[in-house]
């Protein structure tokens, strides 16, 4: 899907006129409609405050450009699982798991292999074998890593 059918989507299921986006955007109808028909594409700014308005993420509106994966734990990110700012507004980097309230949650990467290794192991995986894995993987994420 392309932004202006999402932006369309959004905004009809919503149940908001074109006026009404535009007045909580700041912005024109005309610009609103320019969004929906193609023409143009919100800025940056805007995007953020759709976001919030529409409670998806950015890339969502962008329709989805990117693969997201939690830089803590290595989670796929979707709209439910995105972490958000004490605004409100997503944290398109981490899971709401790692990263509540505008704090991390795991204070060392210790902690999280931990909890990883005892509730992502199975008969399977077995925790020896889930430890080893946390231990290579978790380094390469942007939060662990030091580099």
């Amino acid at each position: 899907m392309q932004t202006k059918d999402i932006l369309l989507e959004l905004r009809t299921n919503k149940k908001l006129t074109q006026e009404e986006l535009a007045q909580k955007l700041f912005v024109t109808r005309q610009a609103v409609s320019r969004w929906e028909s193609g023409e143009t594409t919100p800025n940056t700014e805007t995007l953020k405050m759709l976001s919030k308005i529409f409670g998806v993420s950015i890339n969502t509106i962008l329709g989805s450009p990117l693969k997201l994966t939690c830089q803590c734990c290595g989670m796929p990110l979707d709209n439910n699982s995105i972490s958000r700012e004490t605004d409100g507004t997503f944290n398109e980097e981490y899971c709401k798991w790692c990263y509540a309230e505008g704090k991390f949650v795991y204070s060392n990467i210790e902690e999280l292999m931990n909890f990883l290794t005892e509730h992502m192991s199975n008969e399977n995986f077995p925790p020896e074998q889930a430890r080893a894995y946390f231990s290579e993987f978790l380094p390469k994420l942007k939060h662990w890593n030091k580099d």
